[in-house]
């Protein structure tokens, strides 16, 4: 048990910590709004992670050939996704800057729809089940971590731990960061700043 322990927490932090375009925006969304939504939106991608684990877990290598010939379709709506949301992004702090002329702001995301979109967008990267399940069979030739049912709970479990662990401080710097940048302009200027981060980002999935 100590294995697949050490393996999905291995495993969660492999693919949670390189900060893409959803870390990003998870960071940016938390200091534009609240602690409150910008954990309901980590637990979403945390959730995706752990639903990927466990599916890797279940299926193993036969994923690999279902998934490799949709992986491209879905890595550009994954990322038609995240420069639609860096777009509202700005859009919503330059239309906020100009007041009531150009009419009511929008309310920010409950911490639920949060939780859906962030949960929606990480489903849409196929790679990260790939990754997983490249794991778990690596892992099973040599000391049978990944085989049985209650190894492989404790393998999603862990990975699903060590997913949301990491988002969740990403959220929790991005309510200091809300809290640092309390006034009109530096509220602007994060939103323009994250928009901009998490189109670029967004862009490199694209083309990569």
């Amino acid at each position: 048990m100590r294995a697949a322990l050490v393996a999905g927490l291995l495993a969660g932090y492999g693919v949670a910590v390189p900060v893409g375009a959803v870390g990003a925006y998870v960071v940016a969304l938390t200091a534009r709004t609240s602690l409150r939504t910008g954990a309901c939106a980590a637990l979403g991608v945390a959730a995706a992670d752990g639903l990927y684990a466990l599916l890797a877990a279940a299926g193993g290598g036969g994923l690999a050939p279902l998934l490799e010939p949709v992986a491209r379709p879905l890595r550009i709506g994954s990322a038609v996704v995240l420069l639609a949301l860096a777009a509202r992004t700005a859009h919503t702090a330059l239309r906020g800057r100009s007041g009531a002329a150009a009419g009511p702001e929008q309310p920010p995301p409950t911490p639920a729809r949060a939780f859906l979109a962030l949960l929606g967008i990480t489903l849409l990267n196929p790679l990260t089940v790939l990754y997983f399940a490249a794991l778990v069979l690596g892992g099973g030739g040599r000391d049978g971590a990944a085989s049985g049912a209650l190894a492989r709970a404790v393998f999603v479990a862990a990975a699903f731990a060590a997913s949301a662990s990491w988002q969740l401080l990403l959220a929790s710097g991005g309510a200091l960061l809300g809290r640092a940048l309390t006034g009109p302009r530096g509220r602007l200027l994060t939103a323009l700043g994250s928009a901009a981060l998490v189109g670029w980002l967004a862009v490199r999935l694209l083309v990569g």
